[in-house]
This record gives structure tokens, C-alpha cells and sequence, in this order.
């Protein structure tokens, strides 16, 4: 009773405490992404009408936009109408912002779920295999080909996937476009060049963490203890060391998974991929302020919530305290 009794406080406090450490930082990330677009030079009146375009068409188009009034009442208003979960329309098409992100998250999603689906396995997999041979041939190769990976910049890595798997041997497409009406599951070969340049990304470094995170483990008293009473060699690596291994790479792992589903600016470029960030692009170009706005606010959420994920992760992997004395 007394472990129960005191577990459950802990975390009671813990979780809100959390909670509103996530929409604090969501408040500040919004104050942050307005004022950067407010002193960004120019606005969309004048990005929509041109430079040749007189004073007076220029005034007029900001006070139907309601680019004249205060920044902070511009804020304020802007706030109130996302909690309602209302972005606004956008200044260059008129359409809905939430219909235009709409679009897009979903194509952004899929590749991020498959970038995700491919990372995870082989950070693991791979980190838990080398970590349990700490210093032999295995662990060096593994170890050496993770470094060899980070030093390869990511539009290169798809630079070179695109050379050889589209231009040389022909097997996939060398762009990854969409016809109207179709989604990226109607056509999978169109995931798979960005899917391995994502990975390629976030694959190193978190092999790296898990496979750091195994080896100390798999030097723990609690390891010792469970092999000196004759519990199988899997068992082991797996309901032991793999747990308290993780522990340490989750919440760089949760990042990973964030930058994978918010959209990689470089991957989705590089391949003509239409997600979030081709839309991120052509809004900044166009100085529509309401679909910026969104875009970022939304990579902030994704990136909150994967750590907020990562945050009940790590307790439930760690087994001192998942069994409070």
C-alpha cells in the first residue's frame, strides 16, 4: 500500500506540471511566430499587388485585411480564433487556412508514418545489437557506418538515392509528384526516396544513443543477477536491458519522430513532394502571414506533443521508477 500511496502523488503532480509546460511553450511559439512575421520586411498587400501597384490600391487592400490595426490586437485576435481552431483565410487564395494545411498534413503524415515506421525498427534493432557487443567487430562496423552517415549532408544522401535508384537503375520515380485527386498510398513508390533521405536524417544518431544506452545497461547489477539465475540470453536483452537502454534515447527519438511528421523542408523539396513544407514555401513567398502562421504553430504542437510522449515513456522504461521503494 505505502509503494502505491506513494507513486501516485508523484505522478498526479508530475503530469499537469507537464501539461502546462507544453502550452506554455505552444503560447510562447505562437507570440514568436507573429512577430517574426510582422518584422519580416513588406506585407501581403504589397506582395499581392506588386511593386507597381499605387498607394492607394496598397491602403486599401490592408484595410480590408486588416493589416492597419495594432500588432498586438492583430495577435490577439489571431489567438482567440485559433483556440476556436479558426486560422483564418488565406491572403492569397481566400481559401480556408485549415482546408489548404488540410491538404497538405495529410501527404506530410503518410511520409512522415513511413519515415517513422523504417526508423524506429532499425534504431532499435540495430542499437540493441550493437550495444550487446560493446567493442567487437560488430559493434565497431555498426558504430562506423552510423558516424559515416551523420557526415553526409541529407539533400546529398537524396542526391545520391535519386542518381542511382531513379536515373541509374530506373526502379523508382525520381520526383515524387501527385496528380489531382491522388494521395501518396495511390502510388507508394513515391514515398520511398524521401522515406530513406528522412531516415538517413535521424537514423545515426539515435542508433548511436540506443546502442550507448545498452551497453551501460547490459553492465547493471540487475543484468548481472538475471543471467547468474539462469534467465535465458533473450529474456534478458529484452525485458532488462532493452527497456533501461531506451531510456536515455527516447526523448531524442521523440524529436526525430516530431521533424519527421512536421514536414522536412529539404526532403519534401528535393523530391517535389507536396506536403507542409512546399506549403510553408510558397507561403513565405507570397507573404501569406495566416498560413505561415499555421504551419509553424502546427510543427510547434507535433514537436510538443512527441515530447510530452517521450516525458511518459521514459518513467514507464525506467524500472526504478516503474518499482518506487
Amino acid at each position: 500500500m505505502s509503494r502505491i500511496g506513494g507513486k501516485r502523488p508523484r505522478f498526479s503532480r508530475w503530469w499537469p506540471a507537464r501539461i502546462g509546460g507544453a502550452l506554455l511553450v505552444l503560447f510562447a511559439v505562437s507570440v514568436l511566430v507573429f512577430a517574426a512575421t510582422e518584422a519580416a520586411p513588406g506585407d501581403a498587400a504589397t506582395a499581392r499587388l506588386g511593386p507597381q501597384a499605387s498607394e492607394d490600391a496598397v491602403a486599401a487592400l490592408r484595410d480590408r485585411l486588416g493589416l492597419d490595426r495594432p500588432a498586438p490586437l492583430r495577435y490577439l485576435d489571431w489567438l482567440g480564433h485559433v483556440v476556436r481552431g479558426d486560422f483564418g483565410a488565406s491572403y492569397a487564395s481566400g481559401r480556408p487556412v485549415g482546408e489548404l494545411i488540410g491538404d497538405r498534413f495529410g501527404n506530410s503524415l503518410v511520409l512522415g508514418l513511413a519515415a517513422t515506421a523504417v526508423l524506429v525498427p532499425l534504431a532499435v534493432g540495430l542499437g540493441l545489437w550493437a550495444g550487446l557487443r560493446a567493442g567487437r567487430r560488430g559493434d565497431r562496423i555498426v558504430s562506423g557506418g552510423a558516424l559515416g552517415l551523420a557526415a553526409v549532408p541529407e539533400f546529398v544522401t537524396g542526391a545520391l538515392l535519386m542518381a542511382v535508384f531513379a536515373a541509374g537503375l530506373g526502379w523508382l520515380p525520381a520526383v515524387s509528384l501527385l496528380g489531382a485527386g491522388q494521395g501518396p498510398l495511390d502510388d507508394p513508390a513515391v514515398l520511398v526516396l524521401p522515406t530513406l533521405t528522412l531516415v538517413s536524417v535521424s537514423l545515426a544518431q539515435n542508433l548511436r544513443l540506443v546502442r550507448a544506452g545498452v551497453a551501460e545497461a547490459a553492465r547493471s547489477p540487475a543484468v548481472d543477477a538475471a543471467r547468474l539465475n539462469g534467465v535465458p540470453e533473450h529474456r534478458v536483452a529484452l525485458r532488462y536491458v532493452l527497456p533501461a537502454g531506451l531510456g536515455p534515447a527516447v526523448p531524442m527519438l521523440a524529436r526525430s519522430v516530431a521533424y519527421l511528421l512536421g514536414g522536412a523542408l529539404v526532403a519534401e523539396s528535393l523530391f517535389g513532394y507536396p506536403g507542409l513544407a512546399a506549403l510553408l514555401v510558397d507561403a513565405t513567398a507570397a507573404r501569406d502571414v495566416p498560413v505561415v502562421q499555421a504551419v509553424a504553430l502546427l510543427g510547434a504542437a507535433v514537436a510538443v506533443a512527441a515530447n510530452l510522449a517521450a516525458d511518459l515513456a521514459v518513467p514507464l522504461l525506467d524500472p526504478v521508477q516503474r518499482h518506487p521503494r
